[in-house]
């Protein structure tokens, strides 16, 4: 428990009221110098009672796309065989407050509580810890009492929906370019029981032995198809608002492929790499790293991450930027898109350039194209 800054002045005020009063013989001074004393003594014995609760927090749910709502849902109890007097839980979410009033609650009642959480910027907003706060009818003095931790709120990108354009090579050798197939074989994707049928070079030895019956291996082609997406993370590129709308759409693009089951890779400029096999799971993980990223002062060449080939790729980048790679990636890929925010950008040889002022127009643009 402590007094307020209006509790602090009432203190301090009291005792000189009390003293020009006997000094000067004014009754109404006397008066408003009892009263001063006689609030906040009232206002420390009715904040003195610890606020006596168990509450609970939840956030849901736990990802959100940047601007999207994410409620913050309390349930608060009263273990005690006493009455509870109201109070106020106040939650912090990314340096912003949010408010609750509680109401009194009968001894062993439970009410539940929904507040909406802000969720302007991109990135892990800690959500938390919560403080309870009691304060008499005059505002002289308040008790506080911190419950639970922080817990976090992944704000991602925003999404557009878009289409799930993948590319890939051909698969044998009657259809060319062999050459240009993926190195290795073919990919592990799960195991599963032995079913009437399937081929004996198909079972997986080590996992029947473990398991004690039959298990063959279910295996995709790597030349499936599949999309590789470049992000510019270079601030000397990319303003702050440029780059959130550069991030908006990487996740738009890898979002619609990784959901539609494709292989889907996030590259960036400043080294960030993450491939996927394509799902729910795989979808998550992609907006999970874009939620992550920030901007780099490094000198890093855009297109110096690329080191693979096989399917689309799409570069994300601002129409002023340096892409003299990019034609000589042509061989390697069997699709390549410039993705460029600003409105204008000048063509490519060998690859598609898309430009428009934000991503919303880009992503637009990217479903129109008929291939």
């Amino acid at each position: 428990m402590r007094l307020t800054v209006r509790g602090v002045a009432v203190l301090v005020a009291s005792p000189g009221l009390g003293a020009a009063g006997l000094w000067g013989r004014y009754p109404l001074f006397l008066l408003l110098s009892a009263a001063g004393l006689v609030a906040v003594v009232a206002a420390v014995l009715v904040t003195a009672r610890r606020v006596d609760v168990e509450v609970t927090r939840e956030v849901h749910p736990d990802r959100v796309e940047r601007g999207a709502q994410a409620l913050g849902k309390l349930k608060v109890r009263n273990p005690s065989a006493r009455w509870q007097r109201g109070f106020l839980a106040v939650d912090t979410a990314g340096g912003y407050h949010r408010t609750v009033q509680v109401h009194g609650l009968a001894p062993g009642a439970s009410r539940p509580y929904d507040y909406q959480l802000p969720t302007p910027v991109r990135g892990r907003m800690p959500v938390g810890p919560l403080v309870l706060s009691r304060t008499d009818p005059f505002g002289l003095a308040r008790s506080s009492l911190t419950v639970g931790g922080a817990v976090t709120l992944w704000v991602h990108p925003r999404s557009h929906p878009a289409l799930a354009r993948t590319g890939g090579f051909p698969r044998h050798h009657h259809e060319g370019r062999s050459n240009d197939r993926l190195r290795g074989s073919l990919d592990l994707r799960e195991l599963r029981e032995y079913l009437p049928g399937d081929q004996v070079r198909d079972i997986h030895w080590k996992a029947t032995a473990r398991a004690g019956r039959l298990m063959v291996k279910e295996s995709a082609d790597p030349d499936q198809p599949r999309l590789t997406v470049v992000l510019d993370t270079r601030a000397a590129v990319l303003g702050a608002p440029a780059f959130e709308e550069a991030v908006d759409v990487a996740a738009s693009l890898l979002r619609s492929a990784a959901l539609a089951g494709h292989h889907a890779r996030l590259l960036t400029s400043c080294g960030t790499d993450v491939a996927t096999a394509g799902g729910p799971l795989a979808a998550r993980q992609l907006l999970d790293q874009l939620c992550l990223l920030g901007q780099s002062t490094e000198a890093a060449t855009l297109l110096s991450a690329v080191r693979h080939q096989g399917g689309c790729l799409a570069v994300v980048t601002s129409g002023s930027a340096d892409v003299a790679e990019l034609p000589g990636l042509r061989s390697r890929y069997s699709s390549i898109f410039l993705l460029a925010l600003g409105g204008t950008a000048a063509a490519v040889p060998g690859a598609r350039v898309l430009a428009a002022g934000d991503s919303a127009g880009l992503v637009g643009m990217w479903n129109e194209v008929r291939t």
